[in-house]
């Protein structure tokens, strides 16, 4: 059944080669702005949201929308929803070609409550579960970055506590999630070999990176001084390419892809590759308001408004302005893994000629 789905998500990847697709097979979900980290980087924790989707709203828009493939719940903190294991469940009964889950943690909640959790959702059968830990520094770099006096700690437990349950549950994995940004900007080598001094048995494979940037309608931080210097990035970047090791693994493969399209990206300020977004995926948050992508604060729709249905909103008078627009090349110049994977899937047969 693995195989089967992930046959699926590789068709649909390949379709987007040669064709436009009709709907969209991954969603980013935030799923609650509540958070407790403090971020220089982010404004979501100043966010004190009401009026977030209802767990029964959630299983109509699941039960309505049963053509994803892979679905990145994110937040605020994922794991400050208590029904959590109730939103991935109703995501898993409803979407039979489910082949990827992807989420990432804070690590600020309880550690036994998150495995407990993290437990049940590898329970479900989803075939790939990835569990992100956001470490964006050694030591005293993370904690004065993410503002939590004793996260880096937490965070290393937490890695070391989700990479032993994956042991028994093998549809579990878990990487460190780092974004380079202007308050950390260096950081990258030393924090990898730290880390790697203290978490036994793992490589420059378990980091995956995203470069700071600007969302209006998603990290809130329009305005903020983020992006780190173009030196930096391209140091950092060049870094982590040579120390990474070959692997046959589509995941890595593709996150070396985007990898070097975001030394790219860094070099030019330039979005390196067709955007996919409103075609291949779509942003809801918390509110459900749909947009085309975290990184462009474009409206297209709220999912109350269209009886929790997406096919009603996919090709309203917006959505179809918002895709002329990506046609002329007037989104926001942006290269976040959110979005970026669908790019190089929809142009890999470019990439590998």
């Amino acid at each position: 059944m693995a195989n089967l789905k992930f046959a699926g998500l590789a068709a649909t990847v390949l379709k987007s080669n040669f064709s436009k697709l009709d709907r969209p097979y991954k969603l980013n979900f935030a799923i609650t702005y509540w958070c407790q980290s403090r971020c220089l980087t982010c404004n979501i924790w100043q966010m004190k949201p009401k009026d977030e989707l209802r767990i029964d709203e959630i299983r109509e828009f699941a039960r309505k929308n049963g053509h994803f493939k892979w679905i990145e719940i994110t937040g605020g903190e994922p794991f400050l929803r208590s029904d959590i294991v109730e939103i991935v469940k109703a995501f898993h009964e409803n979407n039979k070609g489910l082949y990827l889950l992807t989420m990432p943690t804070n690590s600020l909640c309880s550690r036994d409550m998150v495995l407990k959790k993290l437990e049940e959702i590898a329970k479900t059968g989803i075939p790939k579960i990835v569990i992100t830990i956001s470490l964006d520094g050694y030591r005293e770099m993370h904690d004065k970055v993410r503002g939590v006096p004793g996260n880096y700690d937490r965070a290393i437990e937490m890695f070391k506590g989700i990479k032993k349950l994956s042991r028994t549950y093998r549809n579990l994995n878990v990487v460190f999630g780092y974004t380079i940004s202007r308050f950390n900007q260096g950081s990258l080598p030393r924090t990898v070999t730290e880390v790697m001094g203290e978490v036994g048995g793992i490589t420059p494979n378990d980091f995956h990176i995203n470069l700071g940037q600007l969302s209006s309608n998603y990290y809130g931080n329009s305005g903020t001084p983020v992006t780190p210097d173009n030196s930096a990035i391209a140091g950092e970047i060049g870094w982590l390419m040579k120390a990474r090791k070959p692997s046959p693994s589509p995941m890595i493969v593709m996150e070396n892809m985007f990898i070097k399209k975001l030394a790219e990206f860094a070099r030019t300020g330039k979005q390196p590759m067709r955007s996919r977004s409103l075609e291949a995926s779509l942003f809801l948050d918390s509110f459900g308001n749909v947009y085309p992508s975290i990184m462009w604060d474009r409206k297209v729709g709220n999912i109350r408004d269209y009886d929790y249905d997406l096919s009603g909103m996919w090709h309203n008078e917006t959505a179809e302005e918002v895709r002329r627009s990506i046609e002329k090349g007037e989104e926001p110049n942006q290269w976040t893994a959110c979005e970026a994977y669908q790019s190089i899937g929809g142009g890999v047969l470019k990439l590998i000629k």
